[in-house]
């Protein structure tokens, strides 16, 4: 099976701190995968390095080898149209006026809005409206996103990063800030665009924001990685109390997990 995500002792520096530390990862094409671990565990780290914003650190002695769907050399134009990325951060960066309809297609030029020298064409249209109508914001193209809603502008973002129909979809956060009727309901969406085919990498710090579908978990800790495998093993009470460095009682009812820290639910 093809490998989306291939590194191998990648390592990020800054300020002359590891911020990730000698990282071996493979997430293949097809794969569904939660990324969890505490706050400042590097898991955002991991999500601009897969995007491009910042690059590993290079070490002579230990070379450092990071692929993207098979490719050592790609153009990041290219890897961005096959691999989706949704970072929260994002819905900041677009001017409050930017129409939905905007947003949604300024994803195939990987923009912060349509501008002059971009060029719609009728099948991007209909991929745009294809997409808007996955995520449920169909009926919200000609709003302005200064009157979105949280989730609404959530999924406008994810909409965006689905134009190109990518084979990942990488999302960063994307329940942060939710309250728990709208974490159920983007735990079931995640879960049909899974079944639809979607492969979803989620970074999160919030065992209840994991859709049923997901089925391994990556943990982070300190920048290194700290355990992978299979959900049902990895989400104990044990192992989560180490991940974090607290007492953690992790209980699992229909297939949703929940941490719980001196009798009150954390996550």
């Amino acid at each position: 099976m093809e490998k989306a995500l291939e590194l191998r002792n990648v390592s990020v520096v800054r300020n002359g701190n590891h911020i990730l530390r000698s990282v071996d990862l493979d997430i293949y094409r097809g794969e569904n995968v939660a990324v969890i671990g505490p706050n400042g565990s590097g898991k955002t780290t991991l999500i601009k390095l897969l995007r491009g914003d910042i690059h590993p650190y290079y070490d002579e002695e230990n070379p450092a080898t990071m692929r993207i769907f098979g490719m050592d050399r790609w153009n990041l134009f290219d890897v961005r149209s096959r691999m989706g990325v949704v970072s929260m951060d994002l819905q900041s960066q677009f001017h409050s006026d930017t129409r939905v309809s905007e947003v949604v297609c300024s994803g195939f030029f990987n923009s912060l809005d349509v501008f002059r020298n971009h060029t719609l064409t009728d099948e991007m249209i209909r991929a745009a409206h294809e997409a808007a109508m996955t995520m449920g914001v169909e009926d919200l193209m000609d709003r302005e996103i200064a009157n979105l809603s949280l989730g609404e502008m959530r999924r406008t973002l994810i909409a965006r990063a689905m134009v190109t129909k990518p084979d990942l979809l990488v999302l960063d956060e994307p329940m942060t800030g939710l309250d728990i009727v709208m974490k159920s309901k983007f735990r079931s969406m995640f879960d049909i665009l899974i079944e639809a085919g979607v492969s979803i990498v989620m970074i999160t710090h919030e065992l209840t924001d994991i859709p049923k579908s997901v089925r391994r978990v990556v943990m982070v800790k300190d920048g290194e990685i700290y355990a992978d495998g299979p959900k049902e093993e990895l989400l104990t009470s044990e192992t989560i109390s180490d991940l974090y460095g607290e007492e953690i009682e992790v209980e699992c009812t229909d297939g949703i997990y929940r941490m719980h820290m001196s009798g009150n639910m954390i996550g």
